[in-house]
């Protein structure tokens, strides 16, 4: 899992790289502005990957192999339905995004250029994330990293064909990400079904085409979107008021968002591990193998996060090079890195607590935390330090990571653990 998360914030490195070496920083900070919105639409439909994990790891515990193909079927075709109404929406989302970043001229054109081509690759985008999350609630790690490996490495030589050999700009990240992401699907789709030809049982299609068989699948999921969407309001925050800062802060967070996502995605590979066997744990109605799970992949999580803080501090100038090689945005974001280099230690906490209590299904915890954490800690924080520019921002960010943490820690202790089993 951990190679497999890794693989998703590589292919956002190389399209900043790739817009990056461009000629002009307007087409950095128009990938920076449509990842971001990218950010709210899928990302904040992450949930259809967390919810199917903690229901699918259950039902495995349980060895219910009807329930295994009802989570698969019930998530794929609610995936399928949200990504046909993002696409026929994306117009008045687009122009909404645009006013609410408020990006200059130039970078919003070529955004919504980026955005109005990236959008179609929402039924495959989505579908993997389904997909992704059941093969991780069965305990298969390997099928996940097939699917991210064949969905980023296509990406990747694509954006260089496209771009470095064709003499495409954004319009050509943008076409490669739509590719990469049907040849995912494709994948996970076959051995979602050599999957189940090997584990006995039939398809309940009753359940699937009726709405309140959804009730369980919607009321984890309900609390997951919520969550995620406050998680991704403070991202694309981040981004907006880098853009209101000026081009060159926007591009210099951009570049160190990059890492920002490198590390989550890093630590996300225990959380995910944590997901699938606290699920199996809870399912199986075990109290000591969930405990031995927290235990083990928090002191995995602590060894992972001390690595990035290590690498940070060594290779981050480094890092920063290979993403840009324009002057001001280098210089700009090497002011930042040391921002980057504190925030693994800081955010290990909340991203191991999201696995745990997605195997759990604690949906409800988790939305009220981050919502609190947004609202309570970010916000205030930020208007509190404004006067402190792009430091201020960076430091609230880092406070609203801390309360994450803080949080979920203190209510594991004191009501998940004991409600669960």
């Amino acid at each position: 899992m951990i190679l497999s998360n890794i693989s998703v914030p590589l292919l956002g490195m190389v399209d900043t790289g790739v817009t990056g070496h461009l000629e002009s920083s307007t087409y950095l900070g128009a990938v920076a502005i449509g990842g971001t919105i990218f950010g709210f639409l899928y990302t904040g439909m992450n949930f259809l990957r967390m919810g199917t994990t903690g229901i699918a790891a259950q039902r495995f515990g349980a060895n219910d192999n009807d329930g295994l193909r009802v989570s698969l079927g019930q998530a794929i075709l609610v995936a399928l339905l949200i990504a046909f109404a993002l696409i026929a929406a994306h117009n008045p989302i687009g122009a909404m995004a645009m006013n609410l970043i408020g990006a200059e001229g130039a970078v919003e054109t070529y955004a919504l250029q980026y955005f109005s081509i990236r959008i179609w690759s929402a039924p495959g985008t989505l579908a993997n994330f389904a997909l992704v999350g059941w093969f991780i609630g069965m305990q298969n790690a390997r099928v996940p990293l097939l699917i991210f490996l064949t969905i980023n490495l296509s990406n990747i030589a694509l954006d260089l064909w496209f771009v470095l050999s064709l003499g495409m700009k954004v319009d050509g990240v943008a076409l490669a990400s739509v590719i990469a992401e049907y040849s995912g699907l494709a994948v996970g789709l076959a051995f979602a079904v050599l999957t189940l030809r090997r584990r006995a049982g039939h398809w309940p299609f009753a359940r699937l085409f009726n709405i309140r068989a959804y009730a369980a699948f919607f009321s984890v999921n309900a609390h997951l979107f919520i969550r995620t969407m406050a998680l991704m309001f403070t991202f694309g925050f981040v981004t907006a008021q880098g853009a209101r800062l000026g081009g060159l802060f926007l591009a210099a967070n951009a570049v160190l968002m990059n890492l920002q996502t490198l590390t989550a995605f890093g630590l996300d590979g225990v959380a995910h591990a944590a997901e699938a066997l606290v699920g199996k744990a809870v399912g199986e109605q075990r109290r000591d193998a969930l405990e031995q799970a927290v235990r083990l992949t928090l002191k995995w999580s602590l060894l992972i996060a001390l690595g990035f803080c290590a690498a940070y501090v060594v290779a981050g100038p480094l890092l920063v090079r290979l993403l840009t090689d324009l002057p001001e945005v280098r210089e700009t974001a090497m002011q930042f890195l040391p921002w980057l280099i504190v925030s693994p230690l800081v955010s290990v906490w909340s991203y191991l607590y999201d696995g745990v209590y997605v195997g759990a299904t604690r949906a409800k915890a988790m939305r009220d935390i981050m919502v609190f954490s947004t609202l309570a800690v970010f916000l205030p924080a930020w208007y509190l330090l404004q006067d402190y520019g792009n430091h201020g921002l960076w430091l609230a960010f880092t406070l609203f990571m801390a309360s994450r943490g803080i949080g979920m820690h203190v209510a594991y202790r004191k009501s998940v653990l004991p409600s669960v089993i």
